[in-house]
């Protein structure tokens, strides 16, 4: 008998082809059961217009059958089968599919569903079988055929005895080594859990003889009885129509495919035809996983192919501030056996993920309008997500994002507000939107600079994440109105009489500051009069520049050496309303040594206030004794 060499000519090449497209040796098994859905899928669309092919639907199966003695797994399907042609073209041409001809040659019926569109996923069955045997018997023929390989030489085609259509594919698998135990592909437990995870939704019943120990009292030999079981469940849920469905049914799904016993907040099912096909059932949490802030957190959806799952954690549907969502999504337009750098440049995966990222956010704006309370609670748990995500997009996620997001604020006892509603309630004359940060609204409500615009009816909203400064940054405006932070130099909240009164005294006093501002050259860029102190002696300032107070008590707390530390732009602002500035003006005049002491001082308290560690705690507490004792 001869033995024909692949017309791939190269065991190179399949080696190639097998290690590049698949991650796992275990994704053989899908493969073959694809493959043999396929081929009864195009038997069943002959019995739609052929009665003599004697079955329908509900006859129609793949069995699969462990040898544990023999080594060997067999699948077996009562489809079309393949002629000697067929086997010539199909398996001895790698990348050759019959089952992408046939979808492209027939105007296949809704109720008809082609998984194959590659032809490549049979010889993944060399990735565990050192020798693999089909024996097939096309569809009206009497004649049937073995082909026979062990993916080294090439293969062999002989006839062969065969009484009814359809195909049985042989793997004698390879021998166990200290990192692969091929022989578990042999044991029961793992091909079901195998079917269960990669062959769930296959439309035909996947059949297996499983062994079950039944016994009846204790002390006695089991009773061992073998019973055919089904290992699919053949219909996903998402597959389903909305009206077929209820909570429970979604909630069920939920809990059993992802693991979390927490009903999720809310779940999206649909549908999607067009230039992108597919199905989607997505959820929203209600607890984040306890790795979800850590870099060992994996995001992704579920991608499927016609019921076939292709990649348990397909990151590329996800945007970063969508991150938490779980689901699948089922697309028939994707081959089936796409690799992960085939996906990221795949045109029907963008389609999809630009979709998907849409449902998740009219999902949520439907929720935040609907359900207030129970969006608050989502927000705690995933909202610094959403302000990640629009820092870390540098922008590109605010118009998804904006309408999402929630602040604490001055106004209603500190509940929380969306910019909108921030927006539709300012003052008449407002032209910013106010915040301040801090580590908690409590310290927030004690900074100097927040006593002043509260008293004059503006909404403050607190700020109390690392993330907020830099996220309304990159936003910069919200509905035409600046974000201004109550601790940036240009907050101006006095009148046109206070400002004159304010530029008088600067002028009078300029070289009293400039003075000051000598003392701590090294610290501020500017001491100045303050416009936006109510009772407070003192407080600093951003002056400009890209990064601002907050951002520096950020950056600088992270783990960094000291010539990467940042600093920002500074300004100490005096309040001249207050009875230290008559003082400073005393000492300016009859005693500049004190002054010195003073403006040090000065300085020192405004660093706390904003949260700020002092540069020379020992050099503050020994000044603060000397003024202590004169």
């Amino acid at each position: 008998m001869e033995t024909k060499q692949f017309k791939a000519e190269s065991k190179r090449l399949l080696d190639m082809m097998i290690n590049s497209i698949y991650t796992h040796k275990e994704i053989f098994l899908r493969e073959i059961i694809s493959n043999a859905s396929d081929a009864i899928d195009k038997l069943y669309f002959k019995s739609l217009t052929d009665t003599s092919v004697g079955l329908n639907k509900d006859d129609f199966a793949i069995q699969i059958r462990a040898d544990k003695e023999a080594k060997t797994l067999t699948v077996e399907d009562n489809g079309i089968g393949m002629t000697e042609e067929e086997l010539e073209n199909n398996l001895g041409t790698i990348a050759q599919s019959g089952s992408l001809a046939f979808k492209t040659d027939n105007d296949l019926g809704e109720d008809v569903d082609i998984i194959g569109q590659f032809g490549v996923g049979f010889y993944s069955t060399f990735m565990v079988a050192k020798e693999v045997r089909v024996l097939t018997k096309a569809y009206g023929s009497d004649k049937a055929y073995l082909w026979k390989s062990n993916g080294v030489d090439g293969y062999t085609i002989e006839p062969a005895e065969k009484e009814t259509a359809g195909t049985v594919i042989t793997m004698v698998l390879k021998e166990d080594t200290e990192d692969e135990k091929y022989s578990e592909y042999c044991e029961t437990w793992r091909v079901q859990q195998l079917v269960k995870k990669y062959s769930d939704y296959i439309r035909f019943p996947i059949k297996m003889d499983v062994e079950h120990s039944n016994y009846a009292e204790e002390g006695e030999e089991p009773t061992v009885t073998i019973e055919t079981e089904t290992l699919n469940s053949m219909t996903p849920v998402w597959k389903k129509n909305k009206s077929e469905l209820t909570d429970e049914d979604y909630n069920k799904f939920y809990s059993e495919k992802f693991m979390d016993y927490q009903e999720p907040i809310a779940h999206i099912h649909s549908k999607n035809e067009g230039i992108a096909t597919y199905d989607a059932l997505l959820y929203i949490p209600s607890k984040a996983p306890f790795d979800y802030y850590s870099k060992d957190y994996e995001k992704g959806l579920q991608l499927f192919s016609s019921g076939v799952l292709i990649m348990d954690k397909c990151a590329d549907l996800l945007p970063d501030w969508f991150s938490f969502v779980k689901g699948v999504v089922d697309s028939e337009d994707l081959s089936l056996n796409i690799s992960r750098e085939m996906l990221q440049q795949d045109r029907q995966v963008k389609i999809i993920a630009k979709n998907v990222e849409k449902s998740i956010k009219n999902e949520l704006a439907k929720l935040l309008k609907n359900d207030r309370e129970k969006y608050e609670k989502f927000f705690e748990v995933f909202g610094l997500q959403f302000k990640f995500g629009i820092y870390q997009s540098y922008g590109a996620a605010i118009d998804t994002l904006k309408d999402l997001l929630l602040f604490k604020s001055t106004f209603e006892d500190g509940k929380s507000v969306t910019l909108k509603e921030y927006v539709s309630r300012m003052k008449e004359d407002q032209k910013y939107i106010y915040y301040a940060c801090g580590e908690t609204k409590e310290r927030i409500d004690k900074l100097p600079q927040i006593e002043k615009i509260k008293d004059m009816g503006y909404e403050v909203l607190y700020m109390t994440q690392d993330v907020d400064d830099f996220c309304l940054k990159v936003m910069l405006n919200y509905d035409g109105k600046t974000f201004k932070s109550i601790s940036d130099a240009d907050v101006d909240l006095d009148t046109e009489e206070e400002k004159e009164e304010v530029k008088k005294l600067d002028e009078e006093n300029k070289d009293m500051f400039a003075f000051m501002q000598e003392t701590i050259a090294d610290k501020v860029n500017k001491v100045r009069l303050s416009k936006k102190l109510k009772s407070h002696p003192v407080c600093l300032s951003s002056d400009g520049g890209m990064i601002s107070i907050e951002m520096e008590k950020v950056l600088n707390s992270m783990p960094q050496n000291d010539a990467n530390r940042v600093k920002a732009d500074k300004a100490l602002e005096i309040n001249p309303n207050h009875e230290i500035f008559g003082r400073l003006q005393k000492l300016y005049a009859e005693d500049k040594d004190t002054l010195k002491d003073y403006t040090k001082l000065l300085y020192d308290q405004a660093l706390l206030i904003e949260g700020l560690s002092i540069d020379d705690p020992v050099e503050f507490a020994n000044l603060v004794c000397k003024l202590m004792i004169k």
